[in-house]
């Protein structure tokens, strides 16, 4: 299976004033990797589809917010 989270390494110049990101990531849609719709794909029942927002667990792709990443959130 394919990976949705992509990396890449931005250029940081020596006289920038701001610390540094070094590692960058941004998500890539999964329906780009389907080109047309194949036959018999599975599906989640009417419940999980209203959950997820989609029908097929393959076009699914969870959404993280800058508050949804677990290493930055405390538990209570």
């Amino acid at each position: 299976m394919y990976s949705q989270y992509r990396v890449y390494y931005p250029y940081v110049s020596p006289f920038d004033p701001c610390p540094p990101q070094r590692v960058k990531t941004y998500v890539v849609p999964p329906e780009l990797f389907i080109h047309f719709q194949p036959p018999n794909l599975p599906q989640f029942s009417p419940r999980e589809a209203l959950f997820h927002g989609t029908l097929w667990p393959e076009l699914y792709s969870p959404y993280e917010g800058r508050g949804d990443r677990s290493e930055g959130r405390r538990k209570k």
